[in-house]
């Protein structure tokens, strides 16, 4: 009795000291996730499907969770916004060892923050976007706006295959919510980006309406994959967050067109899922 209290007191110190190096953002059961047996049988990513999901942080949703939506649809692309790189390393781990989906995943970070993220206060976590794909990625840019507002914000782009397609995949994070000067000028940053290119997927969290001034840049060169989102107050957009606004997008240039799109509530994050199933191979 005397070794197996002494046992339990050990183990209890262990998850405190792990807890304490890894910081708020790691739900203990991750700590143990390895020994966790496989709960369903293996898939394979829906080939033409693309996710945008801002993950909220922070929030009190564990990986567990967020690999549990993620595998609910099975995107072969998704972008996250608000994300750590553990937690993203984590979700990965979930979605291949539980669900049998296995992921490529780069990383945008902007920012190196204990408080969010973890890690040790000399080496913290990274913070910002990421890219998941079930196919290889390259070409990979990362940049930061040269002004976040509140925070620091910036995009990533790869170089993937959605639909069977070499297509150039863009994630964002835009400013917050009453930062519509700076939303404006980092619009006008990412926008002439985004025009290099003849076919593009672009992902991410605008935090911006769809008639905003600010996102007007955005639709002179793409459409969103929701047919009936335009930008002007008549339109009829799905809404992706909590409060009831329009706030993620898929935006698609380049003859890529949308066979569905779906919004699904979710209990992980203050942001839907929204994900799209694409047509690309047309312009083969």
């Amino acid at each position: 009795m005397v070794f197996g209290s002494g046992a339990r007191l050990f183990a209890g110190a262990v998850v405190g000291v792990c807890l304490l190096l890894l910081g708020p953002s790691v739900p203990v059961g991750s700590l143990f996730a390895g020994s966790s047996k496989p709960a369903d049988t293996a898939r394979d990513a829906v080939p033409n499907r693309v996710m945008t999901w801002n993950l909220c942080n922070p929030c009190d949703v564990g990986s567990v969770d967020r690999a549990a939506e993620i595998a609910a649809h099975a995107p072969q692309v998704l972008a996250v916004q608000e994300s750590c790189v553990g937690d993203v390393k984590r979700i990965r781990d979930y979605l291949e060892g539980r669900y049998g989906l296995d992921y490529h995943v780069e990383y945008g970070s902007v920012l190196q923050n204990w408080g969010r993220c973890g890690g040790v206060p000399w080496n913290p976590g990274g913070y910002g976007q990421a890219i998941l794909s079930a196919a290889p990625m390259t070409d990979v840019v990362t940049a930061e706006y040269p002004d976040g507002g509140s925070e620091d914000r910036g995009y990533m782009a790869v170089t993937t295959t959605v639909d069977g397609q070499s297509v150039r995949v863009f994630n964002t994070h835009l400013a917050e919510r009453r930062q519509e000067s700076v939303r404006a000028e980092q619009v006008r940053v990412f926008a002439p980006e985004v025009a290099k290119y003849d076919r593009a997927i672009v992902l991410g969290d605008f935090n911006a309406v769809p008639y905003a001034a600010e996102l007007a840049p955005m639709w002179k060169l793409a459409t969103d994959a929701d047919p009936a989102c335009r930008p002007s107050s008549s339109g009829t957009c799905e809404t992706t967050t909590d409060w009831q606004s329009k706030f993620d997008y898929i935006f698609l240039r380049g003859g890529i067109t949308a066979l569905s799109h779906h919004v699904r509530p979710t209990e992980a994050s203050d942001h839907h899922p929204f994900y799209a199933d694409l047509d690309l191979a047309s312009r083969s």
